[in-house]
Order: structure tokens, then sequence, then C-alpha cells
């Protein structure tokens, strides 16, 4: 099987190639915008379907009366029709699911912040120059601080504040295998506690956001005192945008840590196949129906509680830990989540009232006493043995 990864690189342009670069994502806007108006005035006045192909035909007409589009090269532009062909396959996927459509919308320049080379034209990568060659921009200098590995196939270039990255799409990526431990570990994934695991470790999760709230929320105040198109209004908005992607990657450099260090010491990782989307929904509204009025129904609290489980990103730190143990040659199993918190790990009695408190449980049926976020990830470990196949053993505590 073709072993695809992803490699993020920063991007050092000049002041040139950065007025180059800013120059590119206002005429892919635009682009992006004209063929969405196309797509929309087809089907409103002619019940007519245009494909991404009508529209990469149509791409070699604009060098005749928008050439400055063309500057850049076709492939590009390309790519960012392909990108508007994927909102829409997105938005009918959604229709046939009978989810919220959210039809593709147009896109303000200051929200357009990458663009895509699908293919290997028009581009090149030399690592022993540590350049990007892009047509109409330039060599770029590239901060290539770990090896590229397997076949570069496309790129994605994108402005975050300030600086520039690359990433580079890779396939046929070689695996790197580890050594084998014999150690096998269940994981239960919480907000008082990031991670516990079936060996009695507890790691405590960073709150970042809960950390950064003080700061973000005094940017906050100062861009809602900013007058609209102001150049006031914009410094704000970029202290605004970075802190919060201050906290975004703290957040993933600590899942990415944590995954890590877990795919390094076991064979064999078991966690709860969780809905996290549906974790995270707000309650439903309780209506009375004799007063017309709505009664309270714990959205306040259970606001506080999405707002940690977001922070706490348990679904990126899934993914890097899939595909991290994908690399390594370890296995990964998800279970169901149901009763883990309530079973006891020691006689498999379920009880409710056996979670005495959020850190506490004590069996009623043999006594057995642990710490609670333990005992599941006990629980956790034994069901994702049974699902492999194996008989369930006892973890040593």
């Amino acid at each position: 099987m073709s072993r695809c990864r992803t490699f993020r690189y920063l991007l050092q342009p000049t002041a040139g190639q950065r007025a180059a670069l800013v120059h590119l994502l206002g005429t892919q806007c635009e682009l992006y915008n004209a063929a969405l108006q196309e797509r929309r005035g087809a089907w409103s006045w002619e019940r007519r379907r245009i494909t991404l192909f009508d529209q990469y035909a149509e791409v070699k007409d604009l060098r005749a009366v928008r050439p400055e589009v063309l500057a850049y090269g076709v492939t590009v532009c390309r790519g960012n029709l392909k990108r508007l062909d994927r909102a829409f396959s997105a938005f009918y996927r959604r229709c046939r699911q009978g989810q919220k459509p959210g039809y593709p919308r147009f896109k303000s320049v200051r929200r357009f912040d990458s663009v895509q080379w699908e293919d290997t034209k028009g581009w090149s990568l030399k690592t022993e120059q540590r350049r990007l060659y892009l047509p109409g921009i330039g060599h770029v200098k590239v901060r290539l601080h770990r090896p590229l590995r397997g076949t570069p196939k496309a790129i994605t270039v994108r402005r975050e504040g300030r600086r520039w990255f690359v990433s580079v799409h890779c396939v046929d990526v070689p695996a790197s295998p580890l050594p084998e431990t014999g150690r096998e570990v269940g994981i239960d994934l919480g907000v008082q506690w990031a991670v516990a695991t079936s060996d009695g470790q507890l790691v405590a999760p960073g709150r970042h956001t809960r950390r950064s709230a003080e700061r973000l929320a005094l940017a906050q105040r100062e861009l809602a005192t900013k007058s609209r198109g102001s150049g006031h209004r914009a410094r704000a908005a970029a202290q605004v945008g970075s802190i919060h992607r201050k906290v975004a990657n703290q957040r993933k450099d600590f899942a990415h840590q944590l995954s890590r260090s877990l795919v390094n010491s076991f064979d064999l990782i078991v966690h709860e196949n969780l809905k996290i989307t549906n974790l995270v929904r707000r309650p439903r509204p309780r209506k009375d129906e004799a007063s017309g009025t709505y009664l309270p129904n714990g959205a306040k609290a259970k606001g506080g509680l999405n707002r940690s489980i977001h922070d706490a990103g348990w679904g990126q730190f899934l993914s890097f830990c899939a595909y991290k143990a994908e690399e390594a040659g370890r296995q990964m199993i998800g279970v169901n989540p149901h009763y883990t918190s309530q079973r006891c790990s020691s006689c498999g009695h379920v009880d409710a009232a056996n979670r005495c408190s959020q850190a506490v449980f004590r069996c009623l049926a043999c006594g057995h006493e642990a710490q609670a976020d333990v005992n599941a990830a006990l629980n956790i470990l034994g069901a994702g043995r049974a699902l492999r196949g194996l008989l369930p053993v006892k973890a040593s505590r």
C-alpha cells in the first residue's frame, strides 16, 4: 500500500517575492469567485451544471483578457479550480446524507490564504540549494528542518499572518518500523486528565486556550473599538489572529509529543471510538408550551464542557497517533466506548453507581477501588485485546 505523507516547511521570501505571493493570492481569489459565479449562473439561468473539466478548458482563454492571472502558470489555476470542485463535491455529499448542505461561498481576499499546485508541473524543490521555484515568484528560500521522504507530487503554499509555509505532499514514503517493546496500553481521553493509561499514568492537559483567555479577551476588546477598514483595525485583527495561531501551535506540539511517546513505548494502542462532533453538540432548547418561554437546558454548563473538549484536541491527538503508529508498524484499535467508565476492571460488574466521583471508582460488587480514568483505560485495553482476538489479560498496574 502506498504511504502518503505531507511535509511542512517555512518559506523565507524576499520583499519582492512576498509582494508577488500576495498578488498571486489576490488573482487566484478573483479566479475562484469568478468560477463560482459561472457555476451559479449556469444553474440558475439554464439549469446546466458546469464541470471541472469545462472550467479547465476555459483557463487558456484568460491569456487574452487577463494575462496577469496566468503569469504564475496554468497549474496553480487548475489547482484553484480543483479546490472549488471539491467544495461542490462536499456540498452534494452533505445533501445526499441529509446534513446541512453549506453551499460554496465567495471568498474575501483577506481570508484567501492558500494556493495549490495539484501536480509536479510548474514548480520544483531543490533540496540541496534549499530553494523552491514557483513560476512568476522565483526561487524562494526554504527552511528544510527535516529531510523530505518519498516522491513529491503536489504542494500548497499558505500564508499564516506574516509567515509563509509550503506543504509538500509525497507518495511512496518508506516506513520507519520501530523495534517491538512487548507492551500494550489502553488510553482514556478526558478533560481533567488529557490521557489516562492502563498502566496508571495520568497526563495533565495543556489547557492552552484557558491560559491565553485573558490575553485573547483583551485583544478582542481592542479590536472591537477600531473602525472598520482602518489600519488600526487591521493591526488589532492581526494581534487576535496571532494569539489564536499560538494556541493552535501549542496544542499541536502537545499532541505531537504525547502521541510520539505512546507510539515509541507500546506495540498496541487501544482507544475509544468517540463521536466528538456529537459530544460537543449544543443541547436542544426546552420550550414551555403553556407560556411560550424557554426553560433552562444547561446550555451554559455544556458550553464550558465543549470548550474544554475543543481545547483538549482529542481528534487531532488520535489522528497523530494513527499516522505515527502506521509508520512505526504499531497497531491501533478503536473500541466501543459504552460502559467503559462504569465497568469494574477487576470483576466486570457494570453499574453507574460504581463511579463515585470524577476521580474515584469503587465497585459495589467486589469492592475494587481505583482511579476512575485508569479503571476505564484498563477496560478499554481489555476490549481491544478481545477485538484483536486475544484472551483478555489483566494489565499490571
